[in-house]
């Protein structure tokens, strides 16, 4: 019974390694796993039940033997007080042929027993192997569920980090980009102030500008005049009022 065990049990290994190398979902197979255990050892408590019953058969075999060869002890009696001696060893011989069944009925009851309790062993290993799997199972799936979040949530970091540097690549164009624009504007706006450069788009040309400019020199030309000439002129009655104070 033990070989037969250990048999089903490298079985039950050797299907257990191949299913999970090929599974795409190691939770759901360490439960399947362990449901199949469950049934392994379901089907040796169900050997020891058998068993068990098989016992109690042969238990009530050997009691109604043992009634029979009580009955024929007392008939053997009987039948030799009467003075019937053929009866009496019809009666022996029955005895002696219950007697040895019942023996054999005892030799079998000894193995059933033997068998009991080797299975009630192998079923006692089994439970613990059984529920040491439960245990490690379930440390496995959550060790497999934070395993498979850290690799979404790596997985994620990196889209995040791509993107940002995507992002940064964009803002670094859009700063190349908006210098060049600035630098382009304040050129153009240096060769239109220069006259290099003619501002289509404006009311005037560059010759207004310039006769502008020349007249704009007069204007303050003859500004500076106007006040020198009345500084001057302020001067020379402060200068005569004085004289006539003295």
């Amino acid at each position: 019974m033990d070989g037969l065990i250990g048999r089903l049990t490298n079985i039950f290994k050797a299907w257990i390694s191949s299913l999970l190398g090929a599974a795409e979902d190691p939770a759901l197979t360490l439960d399947y796993s362990y449901e199949r255990q469950r049934e392994l050892l379901q089907n040796v408590k169900r050997g020891v039940a058998d068993v068990v019953t098989a016992k109690k058969r042969i238990q009530l075999q050997s009691d109604k033997l043992e009634s029979t060869v009580v009955k024929l002890e007392g008939q053997a009696r009987q039948a030799l007080a009467s003075g019937r001696e053929d009866l009496a060893r019809t009666a022996l011989q029955r005895k002696v042929y219950a007697q040895q069944q019942l023996q054999g009925l005892e030799s079998q009851a000894a193995g059933l027993e033997q068998q009991q309790q080797k299975l009630v062993e192998s079923e006692q290993r089994l439970a613990m192997k059984v529920e040491s799997f439960r245990s490690q199972k379930e440390v496995i799936k959550a060790e497999y569920s934070a395993a498979e979040a850290q690799v979404r949530i790596g997985e994620a970091a990196t889209g995040i980090g791509e993107e940002m540097a995507e992002t940064g690549l964009a803002i670094e164009r859009a700063r190349d980009r908006t210098e060049q624009l600035q630098a382009r504007s304040a050129a153009l706006d240096e060769l239109v102030d220069s006259g290099t450069l003619e501002d289509f788009t404006g009311t005037s040309s560059s010759l207004d500008r310039q006769l502008d400019e020349i007249g704009a020199t007069q204007l303050v030309e003859a500004d500076l005049a106007r006040l020198r000439g009345e500084i001057g002129t302020g001067t020379e009655t402060q200068q005569l009022e004085q004289g006539a104070g003295r």
